[in-house]
């Protein structure tokens, strides 16, 4: 009676043991695919370095053009706009530039000056 027992005991304790063991093996198995994926997969972060040259020269042109009655908030948003920009195209390029650290005033302006100049002598058309 307890051999019988025992032998219907043991393959459903067996079966038992897969299904438990199922949920955490297939999560395994998840996470190790999407490693795998994530590894093997080109950057999709970065833009083309046409459409970050635009960018460029599109919001240089605008901040020029900015009137004097415009509210601040949009000057220095389209100044925060242009910083990113510019550290984008520096980033891409591989021009070194403290645009980001520099504390805001002429500092500031000066980096910006000085990384727009480093931009153009490293190929980047940043003219209109």
């Amino acid at each position: 009676m307890a051999g019988s027992l025992l032998l219907l005991g043991l393959p459903f304790a067996a079966l038992c043991a897969v299904v438990v063991g199922f949920g955490p093996a297939e999560r395994w198995l998840a996470e190790r695919a999407a490693r795998r994926r994530a590894r093997h997969a080109p950057p999709l972060d970065r833009r083309p370095l046409q459409a970050v040259a635009a960018d460029v020269r599109r919001l240089r042109r605008q901040l020029a053009l900015v009137p004097a009655g415009a509210p601040m908030a949009r000057r220095r948003a389209l100044q925060a706009a242009y910083d990113d920009v510019l550290t984008e195209a520096a980033r891409m390029l591989g021009v070194p530039h403290a645009l980001a650290t520099g504390p805001p005033g002429r500092a500031r302006d000066v980096e910006r000056l000085r990384l727009l100049a480093a931009l153009q002598a490293a190929g980047l058309a940043v003219g209109d």
